[in-house]
């Protein structure tokens, strides 16, 4: 029977190994859809970056109450997953708690505070899903997240509060069977917070309770190993990019907006200054701005995929609060979407990024795009660092610079900044005359 389970076990794990190798190819496909940017500039500061937003989750603790309940889910899955090398270690060799022999009493110590953190996510799951399907949170019930966005979110916290119970009954009917001295079960001392569901087991038969005993684990592992999998195509994959995300994030001061190298360029030899530009003319001559996913670089659709669809971008843009129809969170939303359709399409032997669908257009719509004030209010917001913003003002360069599709309002602005190198139309002579009446 042992080594049933063992050969059962070691299934599951190469199963989940081979789903997680071509997830994690098709992710790695998409994002090099994206343009060549370099992000390796300044590696002390990008730790430093990565330490304090993705490992402390500095940025979560404007808003107090979720950033602690977050700060509970976040510890708690990082800690008790320390847990599950023990239940893998046990699949693998037939052994139950491994480490009890070798911990003494501080394995007591290791599976309290295990317990306490089970407990702790229990709880803020449920919180969570309380704010989420009753009080009904604004930022969570925009119209990006009608159906399988809202859903998701249902699904990953109702998987957490499973996982946990499965530990605490796990570890009661263990309890019970140390009690009552069954072969195979180590005694671990007292588990708090698992003694109180020992009363459910009270009247159950041995046989009975390591049948408990072996459903738990079984929920459990199993959960634990399906959850690694499903969250690379949930919201949840920020649990892996939020890392690589914040260390190649954007240095640059806030609200600087980048300029394009080409037009740089341009402008200083008018000027009569040094340029950056090669000595030989490109064979082809690129694309101003972005119609599409590829246009982008790398690192814009690495940020889509990091998305949390917590919405707290959404919730600060000053054009959604006016109703406009701009949510930076779709704009990651849909950019994600048009990547996973291009790297499906390209794998099945489809048309790829000649299917005749774009990101402009098809996924996001020019008054989206117009709406935007470039505040930075959105990139604030992010507890990860995406950038909305480079996205947007990329699609709108496209529509100004290639299809010269900007509103009237943007031409006269335009035409006022070409001529007297202001944005109104007066001449840069009588700039100052307002002083006169003083």
């Amino acid at each position: 029977m042992a080594y049933l389970q063992q050969g059962l076990f070691l299934l599951v794990v190469l199963i989940t190994a081979y789903f997680l190798y071509r997830r994690v190819r098709f992710l790695s496909t998409a994002i090099k859809l994206g343009k060549d940017e370099d992000r390796s500039d300044q590696k002390s500061v990008r730790m430093k970056t990565m330490l304090l937003v993705a490992f402390g989750q500095k940025k979560m603790f404007k808003s107090m109450i979720p950033a602690v309940l977050h700060l509970f889910v976040y510890v708690g899955f990082v800690v008790i997953n320390i847990e599950v090398l023990e239940f893998i270690l046990d699949g693998l060799t037939g052994s139950h708690r491994a480490f009890a022999p070798y911990l003494g009493s501080f394995y007591n110590v290791l599976m309290n505070v295990f317990e306490f953190l089970a407990v702790a996510v229990l709880l803020a799951c449920v919180i969570f899903l309380i704010r989420r399907n009753i009080i009904k949170v604004p930022r969570f019930h925009k119209p990006e997240m009608k159906r399988w966005p809202f859903l998701d979110a249902n699904i990953i916290l109702i998987t957490e509060i499973v996982l946990m119970l499965a530990i605490l009954n796990m570890n009661a009917a263990d309890q019970v069977l140390q009690m009552q001295g069954a072969a195979h079960y180590p005694q671990t001392g007292k588990l708090y917070f698992s003694s109180f569901f020992m009363p459910l087991y009270g009247g159950v038969s041995t046989d009975a309770l390591v049948g408990l005993e072996r459903f738990f684990w079984w929920i459990h592992i199993i959960g634990i190993l399906a959850f690694s999998v499903y969250v690379t195509y949930s919201k949840h994959l920020h649990i892996f990019l939020a890392f690589p995300n914040t260390y190649y994030a954007n240095l640059k001061p806030a609200g600087e907006i980048v300029n394009m190298d080409s037009v740089t360029n341009e402008v200083k030899l008018m000027l009569g200054l040094p340029t950056d530009a090669p000595e030989t003319n490109p064979d082809e001559i690129g694309r101003f701005g972005a119609k599409d996913v590829n246009d982008l670089s790398w690192k814009n659709i690495m940020d889509a995929f990091s998305c949390t669809e917590c919405g707290r971008c959404t919730a600060e843009c000053p054009a959604n609060q006016t109703g406009k129809k701009l949510s930076p969170r779709k704009i990651m939303m849909d950019t994600r979407d048009r990547a996973e359709e291009v790297v499906n399409s390209m794998q099945s032997g489809g048309k790829g990024l000649e299917d005749g669908k774009t990101l402009l257009d098809n996924y996001i719509s020019r008054e989206e795009l117009h709406a935007c004030t470039t505040c930075n209010a959105c990139v604030e917001a992010c507890p990860v660092m995406i950038d909305p913003l480079s996205i947007i003002v990329d699609l709108r360069r496209y529509l100004v610079m290639e299809e010269s599709a900007a509103p009237a309002e943007w031409n006269s602005m335009f035409q006022n900044v070409e001529t007297s190198f202001a944005p109104w139309k007066f001449a840069p002579s009588d700039r100052f005359k307002w002083k006169e009446e003083l």
